[in-house]
C-alpha cells in the first residue's frame, strides 16, 4: 500500500514520532513537507532543515518538499492509496472530490503533544 501523510514538522515532537509510525505501519510512507512558502508558523525551519530532521527518525521512506502553489500536483504523483491524517488537519477542498478512491485514516492525538509547547 502507498500511503501519504503531511505536515510542516517544524519541531519534531513524540507526537510526530507516533503519527509517522502509524502511517508507517500501513505500508510504504511517503511525507510531505509542507513547502516554504506555506509554512506560516511564527518557529517556522527551512524546508531542507525539516526534511534532513525527518530522515533521521528513519520512518518514512521518501520525504518530499510539497507543491508551493498546487497540493494536488504532488498528491497526483503519488496516487496514495491511503493518505494519514493527524487528530488536527484537514484535506484541501481541492482533494476531496479528487480522492474518491483513496482510504482517508485519522491518527488521534498522543499524549499532550503540540509543536506549539514543545
Amino acid at each position: 500500500m502507498k500511503v501519504l501523510a503531511g505536515g510542516c514538522f517544524n519541531k519534531i515532537h513524540p507526537g510526530h514520532v507516533y503519527f509517522l509510525k502509524k502511517a508507517k505501519a500501513l505500508g510504504y510512507l511517503t511525507v510531505i513537507l509542507t513547502h516554504d512558502k506555506n509554512n506560516k508558523k511564527p518557529y517556522a525551519k527551512k524546508a531542507g532543515i525539516r526534511k534532513k530532521n525527518l530522515q533521521k527518525l528513519g520512518i518514512a521512506d521518501k520525504i518530499i518538499i510539497g507543491h508551493a502553489t498546487d497540493f494536488w500536483k504532488v498528491v497526483k504523483k503519488i496516487n496514495p492509496d491511503i493518505i494519514v491524517l493527524g487528530y488536527d488537519q484537514e484535506l484541501p477542498e481541492q482533494l476531496k472530490d479528487r480522492l474518491r478512491k483513496t482510504k482517508i485514516i485519522r491518527i488521534k492525538k498522543f499524549g499532550r503533544f503540540s509543536s506549539k509547547s514543545s
